[in-house]
């Protein structure tokens, strides 16, 4: 093999061409790596980020639907508790009224003993008194068979 000058040239021409591009398109590719670099790197933490943003999201998400679980089970809870109370109420109302009507009755029965018993003393009364009429017209002595009678009728009231 013979070093020629040929070969030296294309050796000095290359040893330029490596000058150049280390100078001139060496950094821009440094700066187009680095920039893309930097893309992916923002892109695997806005990941990760999203990642951690979702899982949190979803913990947010179960405490709320535990939250409303437990409010429909408190307002269930509540309604029943409503609903007995109106039941009480209802039954209270009922018993009350029945009471009242009772009451009303016996105080209607009571009205009509007293006057059946009145309507009684009145009848024995007459009777008393037209027996006594009857007696006293047959006997002479008028005046103590109507104080007799007089006594027993007030004996009656």
């Amino acid at each position: 093999m013979n070093i020629n000058a040929t070969l030296i040239g294309q050796m000095i021409w290359f040893g330029l061409f490596i000058l150049f591009v280390m100078k001139v398109v060496w950094p821009y590719f440094q700066r187009i790596i680095a920039e893309r670099q930097k893309t992916i790197a923002d892109g695997l933490a806005a990941a990760e980020r999203g990642r951690t943003e979702l899982a949190e999201a979803a913990k947010r998400a179960e405490a709320a639907l535990a939250e409303a679980r437990s409010r429909a089970q408190d307002i269930i809870t509540s309604a029943e508790k409503r609903a007995a109370e109106m039941v009480d109420e209802a039954k209270g109302t009922a018993k009350a009224e029945g009471d009242r009507l009772v009451a009303g009755a016996k105080a209607e029965i009571a009205q009509e003993v007293a006057r059946a018993r009145e309507a009684l003393r009145e009848k024995v009364a007459e009777l008393a008194v037209a027996g006594a009429e009857k007696i006293l017209r047959r006997e002479v002595d008028a005046k103590a068979h109507a104080q007799m009678l007089a006594g027993l009728k007030a004996d009656l009231k």
